[in-house]
């Protein structure tokens, strides 16, 4: 007698069909999502090739290239581009310092007040601009200290020194600690340990916090207007324009930062992914 035959159980395609279904919408909604992001900045682009006859650059009237051209034909933009410039390379490799020693601190020792010190780290990116901003204005009025290019460039310190400290942090965090104890195990000395290993470790997180802060410096606004005085900066020269109108100019400049910021971008993760 031969034994009875077990029937596999049938599986209905209605499972898998959802799953594919929920798949594309949330590929939709990622689209929609990057397309919502992108929509001002691929505006932004066109309007540079506009050949518009007007102060107000709102309304399409042909390609032209033009005002490429005539990136300096306002000397007070250019000027205020400049400006927006210095203030960032200075603020940034000053932050970049500090920063990358700070989160080395709190990512690799215990101290006392260390937990004060997060909560004020994340406090000072949780409050608004404009309590900071008007926080350091009062600070150098009370000071008797004249606000122009260096209460810009200290404010801005201040401002995106907890990004830093928090990225490199999350960086030192994240590290072997065997690897510096075998290269002491070895001779090195504690600077050399430091820079031919922690260093070079460390290294994705200060470049991203260097970057990061390079972009909250430039094109910061509300701190900038509290704390610039007689200096004008990009955004600053951008919101006093808008009352007669904003030439393609802006749009150019703006399309050219944006370009060298991807440019940046791309090249430290292809860095990164060659040097894992």
């Amino acid at each position: 007698m031969s034994a009875p035959t077990v029937s596999a159980p049938q599986t209905t395609a209605r499972p898998a069909s959802r799953r594919r279904l929920g798949d594309r919408l949330l590929w939709i909604y990622v689209w929609l999502i990057l397309a919502w992001l992108f929509l001002p900045i691929a505006v932004m682009i066109v309007f540079g090739f506009n050949d518009t006859q007007s102060k107000s650059n709102v309304t399409w009237q042909g390609f032209t290239l033009k005002w490429w051209g005539r990136l300096d034909e306002h000397p007070q933009l250019t000027e205020a581009v400049i400006n927006s410039l210095q203030v960032a390379v200075v603020s940034t490799l000053i932050v970049t310092v500090i920063g990358t020693l700070l989160g080395l601190a709190l990512g690799r020792y215990k101290f006392r007040g260390q937990g004060a010190t997060n909560l004020v780290l994340f406090a000072a990116i949780a409050s608004p601009e404009l309590v900071m901003g008007a926080s350091l204005l009062s600070l150098f009025i009370s000071v008797a200290v004249q606000t122009g290019f260096v209460t810009v460039v200290i404010a801005h310190v201040l401002f995106s020194l907890s990004f830093v400290a928090i990225t490199v942090r999350a960086r030192v965090v994240g590290l072997d600690p065997s690897i510096e104890e075998a290269a002491r195990d070895l001779g090195a000395s504690t600077w050399v340990t430091f820079w031919r290993v922690t260093f070079p470790m460390i290294l994705p997180g200060v470049v991203s916090g260097a970057l990061l802060a390079f972009a909250l410096s430039i094109d910061d606004f509300v701190i900038t207007e509290f704390t610039s005085g007689a200096v004008h900066t990009f955004p600053l020269w951008i919101m006093g324009a808008t009352r007669n109108g904003v030439p393609p100019q802006v749009n150019i400049i703006g399309t050219l930062i944006f370009a060298v910021g991807v440019a940046i971008a791309v090249f430290n993760a292809v860095s990164s992914r060659r040097r894992t």
